[in-house]
């Protein structure tokens, strides 16, 4: 009879990890699901570029400020009506964005759609925490983690293919039939823990006001900036000064109310507060160098979209394939020095990528990103474990919402980082390599006399030629200040990671720990 029990009740979690996953890989794929689909998007709406890029910022703000708020609303409602009205929210959103007759419409309707599916990512990581035995908390993070990191790369490929083969409405339509039977899984086989049914308590409503507002202007600022010449711009100066006063209000206050929104208390636990300032950083790499390699591959080598997505596929493949290796190993080995090894690993993908040049073959742009696979892998499984493993089971939905928070803005962050470091260190470069561009220059000489030449070859007079030589130079110049940039931004990444390893050593594995209530 025992050994009945314990299949039923080992078959009872996977049913409970697969119901909480999957409306939360469609929710992280539809953050960057749109972003291939824009220029269709912007054709069939009739908008600018500058406009058609709310649809994503809209969602990520919305997503942005429901993500903290996700512990206490859980509390408020009860957990598990709450996640049916999240995955209910997110679906018929996304139907309304299908739908869409206007960019403003679309705007609006991808608001409703991230706070619906601002909420999936928290409450699934509290739930598997919770359904999984402490000693299996490294396995349930694995699977966790497959969606958050398989998310940001499936999307892009999945949003091309769809644009290009059926349209870019579909992108939305997909969500509805895995939406209607996420809503029924979760009617099934999701229950609430005492702990976390309903309970009456006071709202407060200065808390929720100044959260919802400093983290909305934080994310336009970071999704706006560099477009805007950050604090060149008023608008993202006025955008940072209210984010700025919100977010220290927003800290006072909830010190001092009875029921905060989001009990910041659980930063006094070393390794919980540790584990968020590595997952910031860990993220910030991550989205960093996925941001900037379609775009160096793209612009500077001439790779076609396709085949970029296929240098980014085989790093998320990597990663599923070292996330249940960690997930393994968690129970046999100290999980700090997994999660060393996993930043060292990081930190030495990202410095690999800072050694590109515009003479790159295939081989060698795909081999850095499978490796930032291996190391992501092996980083966030114990990463997940140590920051969490210390927490109450009570306090689990607030701190995995803020965990979920300060991993979404470490994203955020790195992709700001990464724009402005490419549009910056390209100016800087362009004006050094600019110097050597003189009539002075030997090498600049007898390349300008080479290249005309050629082209006299080629047909043209000695005038033409000439100035063709000199542009051809200058073509050239202007994609070795690209590179440049490229390098630096991809090297000051490999340090950041670098610069995290230390706060290993702060962390405690919490093994020892009860469960909440067996104290």
């Amino acid at each position: 009879m025992q050994g009945e029990t314990d299949t039923a009740g080992s078959m009872s979690k996977w049913i409970v990890a697969l119901t909480v996953m999957l409306p939360t890989l469609i929710e992280i794929v539809d953050t960057s699901v749109v972003n291939v689909s824009l220029d269709s998007i912007r054709g069939s709406l009739s908008a600018g570029i500058d406009e058609s890029t709310w649809t994503i910022t809209s969602y990520l703000v919305s997503n942005a400020i429901i993500i903290p708020m996700t512990g206490w609303l859980s509390r408020v409602f009860g957990r598990k009506r709450y996640l049916i009205f999240s995955i209910m929210l997110f679906t018929f959103s996304s139907f309304l964005c299908g739908i869409s007759w206007n960019l403003q419409s679309l705007v609006f309707f991808r608001i409703l759609q991230g706070m619906g599916g601002g909420a999936l990512q928290p409450i699934s990581q509290s739930i598997l925490l919770e359904t999984f035995p402490r000693k299996q908390h490294g396995m349930a993070m694995a699977i966790f983690g497959v969606g958050i990191m398989f998310g940001p790369i499936i999307g892009p490929l999945l949003g091309g293919w769809i644009t290009d083969n059926w349209s870019w409405h579909w992108i939305f339509f997909i969500n509805i039939p895995i939406g209607v039977l996420s809503v029924l899984m979760a009617m099934l086989f999701i229950v609430d823990p005492p702990y976390m049914k309903r309970m009456s308590m006071k709202i407060d409503y200065w808390g929720l006001a100044l959260l919802a507002l400093g983290l909305g202007c934080l994310q336009i600022v970071l999704d706006k900036g560099q477009m805007e010449d950050w604090f060149s711009s008023n608008f993202i100066t006025t955008m940072t000064l209210i984010s700025v006063v919100s977010l220290a209000l927003f800290l006072y206050v909830e010190s001092v109310v009875e029921h905060p929104i989001m009990n910041l208390k659980t930063f006094k636990n070393i390794s919980f507060s540790t584990g968020n300032i590595v997952m910031f950083f860990a993220f910030f790499n991550l989205f960093g160098s996925i941001v900037l390699l379609p775009v160096y591959l793209q612009t500077l080598m001439g790779y076609t979209s396709t085949l970029s997505g296929m240098v980014l596929g085989p790093g998320g493949i990597a990663t599923l394939i070292a996330m249940p290796v960690a997930g393994r190993l968690i129970t046999k080995m100290n999980p700090k020095a997994l999660l060393g090894f996993g930043i060292v690993v990081s930190a030495y993908s990202t410095y690999l990528m800072s050694q590109f040049s515009l003479q790159a073959d295939f081989n060698t742009v795909i081999w850095p990103r499978i490796v930032l696979g291996i190391g992501m892998g092996f980083l966030f499984i114990p990463l997940t474990t140590l920051t969490m493993s210390s927490i109450r089971k009570e306090d689990m939905g607030n701190a995995s919402a803020i965990y979920n928070l300060l991993r979404n803005l470490g994203g955020s962050f790195g992709v700001a980082f990464v724009t402005t470091m490419i549009a910056r260190r390209a100016q800087f470069h362009q004006v050094r390599l600019a110097d050597h561009l003189t009539p002075f220059d030997r090498s600049f000489q007898s390349a300008s006399q080479g290249a005309a030449q050629y082209l006299q070859l080629q047909g043209m007079d000695s005038v033409s030629a000439g100035q063709g030589g000199l542009g051809a130079l200058y073509g050239q110049m202007i994609k070795q200040a690209a590179m440049l940039s490229f390098n630096d931004a991809f090297h000051l990444l490999s340090v950041f990671m670098i610069c995290i390893l230390p706060l290993v050593l702060l962390m405690r594995a919490g093994k020892g720990e009860a469960p909440a209530g067996m104290h």
